[in-house]
Parts: C-alpha cells; structure tokens; sequence
C-alpha cells in the first residue's frame, strides 16, 4: 500500500503542470508588487489594498488546489447543476444586489462582495463543455446543433445585462464564440450566426445600453470630444502608457498615478502604472507572461483525453484571452472602455478567485491527459 502511494506521488509530481504554475504565479506576485504602486498614493486609506488581494490569492490558490485534485468528471456530471446556479445567484443579484456607481453587481455575505457574474465564465465554460461532450456528432454541426449552447449562453448573457454589465456580457458572449469557433461548424450556420449576432448589436445599441455605456463607446470612437467626462480614463491611460518611455519612471515614480490623474488605478486601469513605471521593456515582459499562459491554455486543450477537457481548457483559455485584450485594448485606446479586468493583476476578489479556480480545472485536464486513453472515432475532442 505505502508503495503504491508512493508511486502515486512521484507520478503527480512528475506529471504537475509547472510551466502553468510558474507563470500563473508570476503574474500575480507581479500583480502585487503593481498594486502596491497603484495604491501608494492614498496612504493608510488604501495603501493596505495590496494585502486584501494577498489573502484573496492565497484564498484562490487553495479553492484551485482543491479543484485540481477532483478528477474532472465529477465536474462534467455536475455541469449542469454548476450552470444552474450560475444563473440563480445571478437572479439573486437582481433582487438583493447592492447598488455601487450604478451597478448592482455584488452579493454582501459580511464584509465580503461577491460578484456571481464572474463565477458564471467557468459555470457557462463547464456546461457548454458538457454539452459538446455528451453530443456524438463528429460532422459540421448545423443551426439545430447550435440551439441549446446558445440558449445556454443567453440566458446568463441576459441576466448580467440586466446588472449592467456590458464587459461580462461580451465576455460570456465571446466564450461561447471561441467554443463554438474551434467546432466544425457549417458555413450556412456561420453566415447566418454572424448576420445575428450583427443584428443583435444593433438593438442592443438602440435599446439595450444605458446612456454611459454608449458615451464610453462614442468617445471610444471620438476621444477628444469628451476629455474632461467619458473620455478621461482612456486619455490619462494613453498618457501614462507614453510615460513609461523605453525603461519605465522608476517604481512608484509614475507621474499620472502618484497626481491622481489615473481613476481606476487598481481596478480596471493597473497596466497603465506598471507601463509608467516600468516602461516598454517591462510592458513587453508582462505581455510574454500572458502570451505563454493562453497558448499554454491551448496545449493542454489540445493534449486533453477527451472532449470535456478540451473544451474546458479552451474555454478557461478564452477567458483568459479576452480579459487581457479587452483590458489592455481599452487602455491603448483600440477598444472602448468597458470594465474588464487583467487577470491576477486587477484588485479584486472576485475577479483572482475566478481567476483561480478556471487555473485549477486547467491544471486538472492536464495532470489527467495520460489518464486512460483519449476517446477516439465519434467522440473526438472537437
């Protein structure tokens, strides 16, 4: 018995997934280091918000242990139930939320704010993944196939929407997109879904978004109309960004942050102080991080020993990659602001939780692609 244990410790330790960790693990010591810049300005008011996220780190980091131990089919039996309450802590949210600038995005449990929002990316990713492996089909999938992964994604899409929360939505949206991408799908279906997805565009922009969503999007498009309002975020960040020049001001040296010309410094806008501060060669060496751990995402999609896997690796790997588009794009000024975070790098408890957690069940399907053999003949990965 001792010696099988053994040799079931020499085997996960041997199959334990370090580039993933290393990498994961630098961009939040990173974060931290970052956040400490961001927030030194404010002195004993916010100064201590660097240790929050600490603990939520090291909160995340055991929830992403412990999903890493759980053999991912019990994940693939409850993805359902998972989904399902997604979506009922998010009708909570419409009824008991608390209404912070706008928004009623967060569930109060004391002193903590839990925002469901987030955890319904990996309840959505865990359900589609499901779905796609429970179905046979091995040939270009038609409108029909499309049908519930849709409704699927609709359902929570619309529910956040309701918070507001465009950057979620997008985001949820966008996940779907992805799965969806790397499936055989018919070119008829693909028209057809593009000219939807168009249409859908339009009535949300007439009659979907609230009035600051569509000035952030118009100043987007126009940002000097509206410096001193919508505008100023994407402005100061630009700003900042330029700053840094080639090797940065030097920590805590930034001088958009430290004269509060920055808002959202911590949150939605932290590239913009490490940009400052560390300059192009910095920027470039954080970017690199992000860059390894979303195609890393990739390979272990690609090595997963069935559908479920692959999909859940990919969908956490989509997650990842458009959080950092978004966020690093409405910084530079390409995308409109919309209020997605950088991943382990923003404050927030939520956000590094989630984070976290979509790194467990990334490092779950990879600790288990030698375990049994990959499904072959109708129920390939995609």
């Amino acid at each position: 018995m001792s010696l099988q244990l053994g040799n079931q410790g020499l085997q996960t330790r041997d199959r334990f997934d370090w580039p993933l960790f290393i990498c994961a693990a630098l961009i939040a010591v990173v974060g931290i280091v970052n956040l400490y810049s961001a927030t030194s300005v404010y002195g004993a008011s916010r100064g201590e918000l660097y240790l929050n996220q600490v603990y939520w780190l090291v909160a995340g980091g055991i929830l992403a242990i412990m999903v890493a131990s759980l053999d991912y089919r019990y994940f693939e039996q409850a993805g359902y139930v998972i989904y399902a309450v997604g979506v009922l802590l998010l009708i909570i949210v419409l009824i008991l939320g608390k209404d912070i600038r706008g928004s009623a995005r967060w569930i109060n449990i004391g002193s903590f704010g839990f925002q469901p929002s987030e955890f319904m990316k990996l309840a959505l990713t865990i359900a589609l993944a499901k779905y796609l492996h429970n179905d046979p089909k091995s040939e270009a999938r038609t409108l029909r196939d499309l049908v519930i992964p849709t409704l699927l994604t609709l359902l929570p899409v619309v529910l956040v929407q309701q918070q507001p929360d465009l950057g979620t939505s997008i985001i949820l949206g966008l996940i779907f997109g992805s799965i969806v991408g790397l499936t055989r799908v018919h070119w008829k279906t693909a028209v057809f879904s593009l000219t939807t997805v168009s249409t859908i565009a339009v009535l949300m922009w007439n009659f979907g978004l609230k009035e600051y969503q569509r000035g952030r999007i118009t100043a987007f498009m126009n940002p000097e109309a509206d410096i001193r309002g919508v505008g100023w975020h994407a402005h100061h960040a630009r700003i900042a960004v330029g700053n840094g020049g080639l090797t940065g001001q030097g920590y805590m040296k930034g001088t958009q942050n430290q004269y509060l010309f920055l808002p959202d410094q911590y949150t939605d806008f932290p590239f913009p102080v490490f940009a400052e501060d560390w300059g192009f060669l910095g920027c470039l060496a954080l970017l690199g991080l992000y860059v390894f751990l979303i195609l890393w995402s990739v390979r272990i999609a690609a090595q997963a020993r069935d559908r479920f896997g692959a999909v859940v690796a990919v969908g956490v790997g989509a997650m990842l990659f458009w959080h950092t588009i978004f966020n690093l794009g409405m910084v530079l000024g390409l995308l409109p602001v919309v209020g997605v975070t950088l991943p382990l790098f923003s404050y927030g408890g939520s956000s590094v939780i989630t984070i976290l957690i979509g790194l467990g069940l990334l490092m779950n399907v990879s600790l288990r692609r030698f375990s049994g053999t990959t499904l072959q003949g109708p129920r390939r990965l995609l």
